[in-house]
């Protein structure tokens, strides 16, 4: 039996997930990815960690994968994927959404958060234990700063996103990593990879293939050599993570 913990706050109503996730709701000062991390075991799979937050859709999954922990790190792109099929089924027509990668979220140009991915330390060649995939979109601003300070940096609201809560965006994330997930077992991850691939910018000349180990393979038209980048180095450091907030940069 799943274990279900809510730690209430007067945030707003709980959120409506599809089997099999069950939900663990955090307050403001709460760290979804934090606690997933330290609690992944007992909270098992399907477990999702939500903030309620105002500013800020936070939230993390609980994943327990069969493949071994070398290729199972490819869950971040599906992870990636479901969270930006959920913006674009809620974003204004021809609003572009794309991927900065490995890990980062922007919405036309401007930077609104990204995704990152924790696991147990263990042999590359077994399957672990768990993996988590967390999330974090900037929905509305809380700054004072003034306008033009951060001219890369951007909102939900200011995107146009009316009436999109973080609540919302989380429920129709686990719906599309429902799809995500069902596309890789019925037809391999190459289906998950095309997803992810379409959102990088394009690049005239050049063919990009995500390996069996997660590293991203880049072909330029004319050369022989396959240019290789490494993910779990990327992975390291959220490149989208401000550590002096703990919010989007």
């Amino acid at each position: 039996m799943p274990l279900e913990t809510r730690l209430r706050t007067p945030y707003g109503p709980e959120l409506d997930l599809p089997p099999p996730f069950h939900l663990i709701m955090l307050r403001e000062v709460g760290d979804a990815f934090a606690y997933a991390t330290a609690h992944a075991e007992e909270v098992g799979a399907g477990g999702l960690v939500f903030v309620g937050r105002f500013d800020l859709a936070e939230f993390a999954v609980v994943l327990e994968p069969e493949e071994p922990l070398r290729m199972a790190r490819r869950a971040f792109y599906a992870g990636l994927s479901a969270l930006a099929d959920a913006l674009a089924s809620h974003a204004p027509p021809e609003k572009p959404i794309a991927f900065e990668w490995p890990d980062a979220i922007r919405v036309d140009g401007g930077l609104v958060g990204g995704g990152r991915i924790g696991w147990p330390a263990g042999n590359e060649e077994e399957p672990p234990p768990w993996l988590v995939f967390g999330g974090m979109i900037r929905t509305v601003s809380m700054a004072d700063s003034e306008p033009g300070l951060r001219p890369l940096a951007a909102t939900l609201e200011d995107e146009g996103f009316d009436g999109l809560g973080s609540g919302r965006l989380v429920e129709s994330f686990a719906r599309h990593l429902m799809v995500a997930i069902d596309a890789w077992q019925e037809k391999g991850f190459k289906e998950v990879a095309k997803d992810y691939l379409s959102r990088l910018p394009p690049e005239q000349g050049m063919r990009r293939d995500i390996d069996e180990n997660g590293d991203l393979l880049i072909r330029r038209m004319g050369k022989v050599n396959v240019e290789r980048r490494a993910l779990l180095p990327a992975l390291a450091v959220p490149s989208w993570l401000d550590p002096a907030t703990g919010g989007p940069r």
